[in-house]
C-alpha cells in the first residue's frame, strides 16, 4: 500500500469529521498503530480544525453577563433563617416587672450568608458559561457545516474528474488498438460508403484469422430515441445480423464473428435489433 496516497486519499478528513463509515474508520484506526504518518496526519487535521474554531471564535452578545447577574441579585441581602432557641416553653423565662427588657434572638451565623452569595454567585457563573458555550457550539456547528460541504464538495469535484480521465483513458487504448488493427495486414479494412449522407462515418474491421468483426465509429449520426444501428453481413446475397452498434461505441466496438461475407451494411432499426434489415434505412454499405 501507498501509505502517502492513502492519506491524500481524503480518508484523514472523512474520519476526523466523523463522515467515514465503520470499515473505513476500523482500517484507519489499525494503520495508524502500523504507520506513524497516518496517526500524524490525524493529529494535525485536528490540530487545524481546533486553531480555526478558537480564531474565528464568536463573542456573547455585549451585555449578557451584565443582564444575567442584575436578574439573579435583585436583592443580595437573604432573610435570616428562623432558628429555634433551646429549650422548650416551659423553659423559657417569663418577663416580669423587674425586668422589662426584650428577649434578645439570635441573628443568622454570617457563614450561613456568605454561603448563600457564594451560591449566587456560582450559579450566574454557570449560566454566563453556558451562553458562552451556546454561541461557541453554535458557531463550531456552523463552521462544520461550512466545511463538510466544501469537503462533499471537493470530493464530487475530485469523483467527476476522475470519471472524466477513466473515459479519456479508454478513449485513448481503444484508438491505439483501432490503429494497430488498421495497420495490421490481416484486417480486412472495409470502407462504408454513405447512403444517407453518412459519408466516411464508419469503418469494419474483419480479422480474416478469427472472424471477428469490429466496426470503427467516425460518427455516425445520433441516433432517434428508441432507435439503434445494427450491422449485417452480405453472405451469398443475404443478409446476415453482424450484431447491435452500442450507443457508447465512439471509437471501435466489437461485432460479431462472421465466417464469410461479401459486403457490410449498417441499417437503423428499433431498439434491440431486427431479424431482417429495414432497407429504407440503410446508412452506410460496403464490399470487402
Amino acid at each position: 500500500m501507498d501509505i502517502q496516497e492513502y492519506i491524500q486519499s481524503g480518508i484523514i478528513e472523512s474520519y476526523v469529521l466523523g463522515l467515514a463509515s465503520a470499515e473505513e474508520a476500523a482500517e484507519l484506526e489499525q494503520l495508524s498503530l502500523q504507520y506513524p504518518e497516518v496517526q500524524q496526519a490525524i493529529d494535525d487535521f485536528a490540530d487545524k480544525l481546533e486553531r480555526e474554531a478558537m480564531a474565528n471564535a464568536i463573542p456573547p452578545p455585549v451585555g449578557v453577563k451584565e443582564r444575567v447577574l442584575s436578574a439573579l441579585f435583585v436583592d443580595q441581602t437573604p432573610e435570616a433563617p428562623i432558628i429555634p432557641l433551646p429549650g422548650t416553653a416551659a423553659e423559657i423565662p417569663t418577663a416580669t416587672t423587674e425586668d422589662t427588657a426584650a428577649p434578645v434572638i439570635p441573628q443568622a451565623p454570617t457563614s450561613t450568608v456568605k454561603r448563600l452569595r457564594t451560591w449566587k454567585y456560582l450559579a450566574a457563573a454557570s449560566i454566563i458559561l453556558f451562553i458562552v458555550s451556546g454561541a461557541v457550539n453554535l458557531y463550531l456547528y456552523n463552521q462544520y457545516s461550512e466545511k463538510n460541504e466544501q469537503y462533499i464538495s471537493l470530493l464530487n469535484d475530485r469523483n467527476t474528474l476522475q470519471a472524466n480521465n477513466d473515459i479519456y483513458q479508454t478513449t485513448i487504448r481503444d484508438l491505439q488498438t483501432a490503429n494497430a488493427m488498421m495497420t495490421d495486414p490481416a484486417m480486412a479494412k472495409i470502407n462504408m460508403a454513405g447512403v444517407k449522407n453518412a459519408q466516411d462515418a464508419a469503418m469494419v474491421l474483419w480479422d480474416t484469422r478469427s472472424k471477428d468483426v469490429y466496426l470503427v465509429n467516425n460518427k455516425l449520426p445520433t441516433p432517434a430515441r428508441g432507435k439503434q444501428y445494427q450491422l449485417w453481413a452480405i453472405v451469398d446475397g443475404k443478409p446476415v445480423d453482424a450484431g447491435m452498434v452500442d450507443e457508447n461505441c465512439n471509437t471501435i466496438c466489437k461485432l460479431k464473428n462472421i465466417p464469410q461475407a461479401q459486403a457490410f451494411a449498417i441499417t437503423l432499426e428499433n431498439l434491440g435489433g431486427s431479424p431482417s434489415p429495414t432497407i429504407e434505412e440503410m446508412y452506410v454499405m460496403g464490399k470487402i
